[in-house]
């Protein structure tokens, strides 16, 4: 069988889809890394929605994706810009997604952390955005969950310099029941978070950052970074306080960042982990054995796919996701919260379809095959 598939140039071209997946079976955690993947929100295809209004979530095959992630071993990091935080998902829809999943990952003994942001409150003074936080910190702590305390684009807008970031977050620091993720997201994902720690000169940023995590040693578990800039992160995770993870957030450069090198490694919270999750797992499990060489060569060949996800306007790399997800057959449709499907072009698209083929990653070739000329066939492309 072939199917025809756009290029960038608007050509159709014949393209051959592979007959076999690669073999992934689900398995045990995986111990020598931490890995998180942080997971997509599957939408209500019934609902009568518009991008404006309240996510309508199909709650039950949500909470199935993450079943599926939680059986190949990895963490699922919940209700974080994947799961289209601020992008069609809003804190009471997080909230909700945050109590079912908990409670899920309880049922089945599934790792999770959760994002803690300011997004019931578009702007505020550093008292309100600090009760924001403080809210949401709540939400999260009493639903037994890991606590990720996201940048806010309140703050940004508010923060007049260095010692605003340090106030709030020494003081969220210090009344946290349990140890904290610290994620630092770049412009790239969001632009409301240029200038992030207070500062557009990332090395002073990076200062004030390190800063905050010296002062609570005690309170971060670790630093998620997600500059897209792997020098800069192994100079950063070299500088961490002993006992503070880094957990690389850099879906291009995360084969090498996550083997390491003679003077450490990062651990993973990862979007791109969402479509290779299984994947994913077989290659940190080859790192369990001290394998490192066939770590790089399972997960080497997918950065090709991540980089195309991720290409600028990196934020709307969730379209990428959520189509590999239907076609991978995760969710009956290719619908998302906020109409984001629309939000990528149709060779984009398939050339998504196409990576993510070449490297085995449809349990079923065929499925994924007739879906894709489905969604050709809304755009004109006759079978």
């Amino acid at each position: 069988m072939t199917i025809r598939l756009p290029d960038a140039h608007g050509t159709l071209r014949t393209y051959e889809p592979r007959t076999e997946p690669l073999p992934l079976t689900p398995g045990t955690p995986v111990t020598s890394r931490t890995v998180f993947s942080a997971a997509h929100v599957v939408a209500d295809p019934y609902a009568d929605a518009s991008p404006d209004s309240p996510a309508a979530v199909d709650w039950d095959a949500t909470l199935a994706f993450r079943r599926h992630l939680w059986s190949h071993g990895l963490g699922v990091a919940e209700a974080m810009d994947t799961a289209q935080r601020g992008m069609g998902l809003d804190w009471a829809g997080a909230a909700e997604l945050i109590r079912r999943s908990a409670a899920e990952a309880r049922a089945v003994g599934g790792r999770i952390a959760c994002g803690v942001g300011t997004d019931q409150i578009t702007r505020g003074s550093l008292a309100e955005i600090r009760a924001a936080y403080e809210e949401q910190l709540a939400v999260v702590e009493e639903s037994g969950a890991q606590a990720i305390l996201m940048a806010s684009r309140a703050l940004a807008r508010a923060a007049a310099g260095p010692e605003d970031y340090l106030d709030v977050y020494g003081r969220l620091l210090r009344q946290a029941a349990e140890p904290v993720i610290l994620h630092w997201l770049g412009p790239m994902f969001d632009p409301a978070l240029e200038g992030y720690w207070g500062s557009a000169d990332l090395d002073a940023a990076t200062d004030t950052f390190l800063e905050i995590i010296a002062a609570h040693p005690d309170k971060v578990d670790g630093v998620k970074v997600s500059l897209l800039d792997a020098r800069r992160e192994v100079a950063l995770r070299r500088r961490l306080p002993q006992g503070v993870r880094c957990y690389t957030g850099d879906d291009f450069n995360y084969p090498e960042l996550i083997a390491g090198d003679e003077r450490g490694f990062s651990h993973a919270l990862l979007g791109i982990f969402d479509p290779l999750g299984p994947l994913a797992a077989q290659a940190v499990r080859a790192l369990d054995t001290g394998d490192t060489a066939g770590f790089r060569a399972l997960l080497d060949p997918t950065v090709e796919l991540s980089r195309h996800l991720f290409q600028a306007p990196t934020r709307f790399y969730k379209t990428g996701v959520v189509l590999l997800a239907w076609l991978a057959g995760h969710q009956s449709h290719f619908t998302m919260v906020g109409g984001l499907q629309s939000a990528r072009s149709l060779p984009h698209l398939a050339r998504a379809y196409e990576l993510a083929d070449g490297l085995g990653l449809f349990p079923d070739p065929k499925l994924a095959e007739e879906r894709m000329k489905d969604l050709l066939a809304l755009y004109g492309v006759h079978r």
